[in-house]
């Protein structure tokens, strides 16, 4: 019995890799090719058990429209996809990567319901809200430049409803926020950010330490 979250490493690490998601063969084949193709960028991509984590996520609130600020090759916009019935606005800035995201959503049979957007999160949020989506959106992920956090942050607190869910990527950062020797631009964007939600009365929220740690916030 423990009160604190237990250390993955050795042979629990290895039960818990064996026993902690089922992955469907779409988000497989995904996941292989993106580390074939993207070589030292693979890293980018959420793993697996986020993947798993986030598409039940978007069940459990029964999620009707998603937005999705940072998509790479499309794990995270394929995972939530398979899990619901949503439909989903991805936006990013990368042809290359997107072309990969592109393809998995249309083998698996679900791109119809993936709108993708190349012009970035300040200017699809922008465009968002002047086309009157205010608090049109079930949920909002966010994993792309680590600086914009805050703003995509605030953006999606008005794009989210009321009782909606936020899911930030990477607010561990590798151990790199705990260190304050480190205060490179984005450490110091993920630091003051992960410092910013802790304090907010705007939502309800809680840190989970998966893959490299996920914010959850509930706008309330």
């Amino acid at each position: 019995m423990s009160n604190s979250t237990i250390a993955l490493n050795g042979s629990i690490a290895k039960y818990y890799a064996s026993h902690a998601y089922c992955e469907a063969s779409a988000l497989k084949n995904l996941r292989i090719e993106t580390a074939e193709i993207t070589g030292g960028n693979a890293g980018m991509q959420i793993a697996p058990e986020q993947g798993a984590f986030m598409g039940l996520m978007a069940a459990l609130i029964d999620a009707r429209h998603i937005l999705e600020i940072g998509t790479f090759t499309g794990y995270s916009s394929l995972a939530m996809a398979l899990a619901c019935k949503a439909q989903i606005t991805a936006v990013d800035v990368s042809e290359q990567w997107t072309s990969i995201a592109r393809a998995a959503w249309t083998r698996a049979g679900v791109a119809d319901r993936i709108a993708l957007r190349l012009d970035g999160g300040h200017s699809a949020i922008a465009d968002l809200l002047k086309q009157g989506k205010a608090n049109s959106f079930d949920l909002c992920f966010i994993d792309a430049d680590k600086p914009s956090y805050d703003a995509y942050y605030e953006g999606a607190l008005n794009l989210v409803r009321v009782g909606g869910l936020i899911m930030i990527d990477n607010v561990l950062w590798g151990g790199a926020v705990a260190d304050q020797k480190a205060q490179d631009a984005d450490t110091s964007a993920l630091r003051a950010l992960n410092d910013k939600v802790l304090a907010d009365i705007r939502v309800q929220m809680v840190l989970v330490p998966i893959g490299d740690g996920m914010m959850l916030v509930r706008k309330v």
